[in-house]
């Protein structure tokens, strides 16, 4: 039952992983095509607040996904 668990751990701390990364691509992206560099993003040059928005909500959604990240890691060590 051990070994299932750090596998199920290792495999949502992964999943969790990928989310942010997922996040942060969007918010680079969307800030690179707010400065009108065009990357292939969806976001309007100029679109600061759009950005920012973007931005709160990658920090909100790491830190969510760190916490789950650190809860499951501590379940599977059990």
């Amino acid at each position: 039952m051990a070994e299932v668990r750090k596998t199920i751990a290792a495999s949502l701390g992964a999943a969790f992983g990928f989310i942010i990364a997922l996040m942060w691509n969007n918010v680079v992206l969307g800030g690179l095509a707010a400065a009108n560099i065009k990357l292939g993003a969806t976001s309007t040059a100029g679109d600061w607040g759009g950005w920012a928005q973007g931005v709160v909500t990658a920090v909100v959604l790491t830190v969510v996904m760190i916490v789950f990240i650190i809860v499951i890691g501590r379940w599977g060590n059990k």
